[in-house]
């Protein structure tokens, strides 16, 4: 009898000591990125990979997965394997934006994914050309513009259905005006082109443009943020210009495949909440003004819904396509 339950207690220790040997994370994690090297979400990305490395005591490798507006990473993500082992680091589009544009997605944003948290977020910026900045002071004036010249005002976009796309288009839609859409492969050369006024303005994240501001390059006109920006505390809201309902946010955020483990849910949550709020993270985002989120899974769910729902109805009422 005393043979038989030393061997259940030794087994028993076995069964627990490989347990623990096996507890996540035991190997690196990766961290798919889908869009090039360099931009904000890639840089979102790196920041809290390091933070998250040190806490885990595990690698966290950024690996970059660009093209057809983020899905071509998404994709890879919803199909791998729920175990913590491969993270998706994304801006809105490919869970929020692109599944209502494009067709042959292989994934349902609602279903596929495990929503973690998310992780900063930044109003866009209403700027125009040094051309245009003596004539244009505020919302009003922008308005008054494009009403005497319907569709010719162009507005620059880093591409069809991109965060300042489709803020441009709720912002026509709000104040029953039309400009000229322009899109661009990318921020970087829709800027540039507005810099030398090959176009008239365009809605930008505000740390895409802040130092063409601070620099007097660009004219800022009005934020999309529920409140005015810290790092542009002369510029208004839209709401405070009289056109509510343009309150609009990019954010960059973090998923894992479908079915996760609760316990490796939990403690990546708790993991990245820590990343985000430690000082040597935070102050570089909102220097540049991120703001930093670091909210719960079933808040960042529910939020996932809500900008779906609404961006769906401003593509449809829009007519947008990704072309």
């Amino acid at each position: 009898m005393r043979i038989h339950a030393r061997r259940w207690i030794a087994g028993l220790g076995l069964i627990l000591a490989t347990g623990a040997a096996q507890a996540w994370p035991d190997k690196p994690v990766t961290m798919i990125v889908p869009f090039p090297p360099g931009g904000a979400t890639d840089s979102v990305a790196r920041s809290i990979a390091n933070k998250l490395g040190e806490q885990l005591k595990t690698s966290f490798v950024v690996e970059n997965k660009a093209g057809a507006t983020g899905t071509i990473g998404a994709s890879q993500v919803a199909r791998a394997a729920p175990d913590g082992y491969t993270l998706l680091v994304t801006s809105l589009a490919p869970l929020v934006v692109a599944p209502h544009l494009m067709k042959g997605i292989t994934y349902d944003p609602a279903k596929d994914f495990t929503y973690l948290t998310v992780a900063v977020q930044t109003p866009n910026v209403l700027v125009v050309n040094p051309k245009l900045a003596p004539q244009i002071n505020n919302v009003q004036d922008v308005l008054a513009l494009l009403k005497s010249r319907p569709g010719e005002i162009s507005f620059a976009t880093s591409g069809a259905g991109s965060s300042d796309h489709l803020t441009a288009e709720l912002f026509w839609q709000k104040t029953g005006t039309k400009g000229l859409h322009i899109p661009y492969k990318g921020g970087a050369p829709a800027i540039s082109d507005l810099l030398g006024n090959q176009v008239d303005m365009s809605f930008q994240n505000v740390n895409a443009v802040l130092p063409h501001i601070k620099a007097g390059k660009l004219k800022a006109i009005a934020v999309t943020g529920n409140q005015r920006s810290p790092v542009l505390p002369d510029v208004p809201t839209f709401a405070e210009s009289k056109v509510p309902g343009v309150e609009v946010y990019a954010w960059q955020a973090v998923v894992a495949p479908k079915g996760l483990p609760a316990d490796v849910r939990d403690q990546l949550s708790k993991a990245l909440t820590a990343a985000l709020k430690d000082p040597a993270v935070t102050k570089p985002f909102t220097d540049v003004g991120l703001e930093v989120v670091a909210n719960s899974p079933e808040a960042f769910t529910k939020f996932q819904q809500q900008e779906s729902a609404r961006w769906k109805q401003v593509i449809e009422t829009g007519g947008i396509t990704a072309q």
